[in-house]
Formats: C-alpha cells, sequence, structure tokens
C-alpha cells in the first residue's frame, strides 16, 4: 500500500484488515498518536486526513491510501512548534499529554471548518457565512475529544488564542467583518 504521511510517501505491506492507527503506530513508529479506547469515543487517535479529522482506530488503513494523512508529528515546522503546539505548552494545555496529539489534530480541522461556515450542534444561524469561535462553539466542536486529566480550562484557552484570531484575520483577508 501506498500512503503520503507527513509529507513523504510511505510504501508498505501489512494486512488489508490493518488500522489506520495500528499502520502509524506499530509498523511505521509514529506514535504521537495514541490508541485510548479503540472505539472511536476518546479522540486520542485523531489524525488529519486531506484536512479532515478522524479517528484513526476506526479507519482501514487501506481506505486512505494515496490521501494525505498529517499526524501530529507532522505539525511542527523542524524544530519549529505548530503555533497551536507552543500555544498549548504557553496555557499549560496538557498534563500528561496523552490526549494531546488528538487534541492539537481535532482543532486545526475545526480551525478549517469554521472557516468554511460548517455549522456545529450549537451554531444559532445555520445559514450564517461567518461563525463565531465562542466558548460553546469551542467546546461543542472539540467534544469527540477527552482528556482523562482535566486540562479542559487550557486547552480551550490555547485553542480560542491561536484560531480565534485566525479566524477573524481570515475572515478580514476576504473582506468581511469578523
Amino acid at each position: 500500500m501506498d500512503f503520503r504521511i507527513n509529507g513523504r510517501a510511505v510504501a508498505v505491506d501489512v494486512d488489508l484488515r490493518t488500522s489506520l492507527l495500528d499502520l502509524l503506530r506499530d509498523h511505521l513508529e509514529l506514535t504521537g498518536s495514541k490508541k485510548g479506547c479503540n472505539q472511536g469515543a476518546c479522540g486520542a487517535c485523531t489524525v488529519l486526513v486531506d484536512g479532515e479529522r478522524i479517528n484513526a482506530c476506526l479507519a482501514l488503513a487501506v481506505q486512505y491510501q494515496g490521501r494525505e494523512i498529517v499526524t501530529v508529528e507532522g505539525l511542527a515546522d523542524g524544530d519549529r512548534l505548530h503555533h497551536l503546539q507552543a500555544a498549548f505548552v504557553a496555557h499549560d494545555g496538557f498534563q500528561c499529554g496523552y490526549c494531546t496529539p488528538g487534541q492539537l489534530c481535532s482543532a486545526i480541522a475545526m480551525a478549517a471548518e469554521l472557516e468554511r461556515g460548517v455549522p456545529s450542534h450549537v451554531t444559532e444561524d445555520l445559514a450564517a457565512e461567518d461563525i463565531a469561535l465562542s466558548r460553546d462553539e469551542l467546546r461543542e466542536r472539540m467534544s469527540g475529544n477527552l482528556c482523562r486529566c482535566g486540562a479542559y480550562n487550557g486547552i480551550a484557552a490555547a485553542i480560542a488564542e491561536t484560531f480565534g484570531e485566525e479566524v477573524r484575520d481570515a475572515h478580514i483577508r476576504q473582506g468581511r467583518a469578523a
């Protein structure tokens, strides 16, 4: 099977029943994504596929051949942390760090959803082109990622600091007020 993972072409020979998470962790030694519940309920295994967040524990690797897969290892630019990773550090958005990779990938995809105007369960105006990253929107959109240590306040603060401003800036660049 041929994959594109963190910007690199990867060819592997694995059983067709191998999950994407097991491919990443067991065959490619990309151990950032964690196996939490192995049932898609905790979000510890969240990775990005073509910019969309998925639970890698529920996905068969064979389904994602030829698509762009990004794990937490692919977020930083060399030694320079992704701005969300730096915000997690600044806001103490992690404690044990087990959920952090999934939280990071999920938040990056969440920001892209907001930019595209994808509503959530708590979005008041479903026809709105601009959706503000309110406290309720953030918490609803990140609800599939559990933190066993309870670092939610730091996680939410890091995401709000990082993407609240980015989302506003993107709308300003597009000629719309945020």
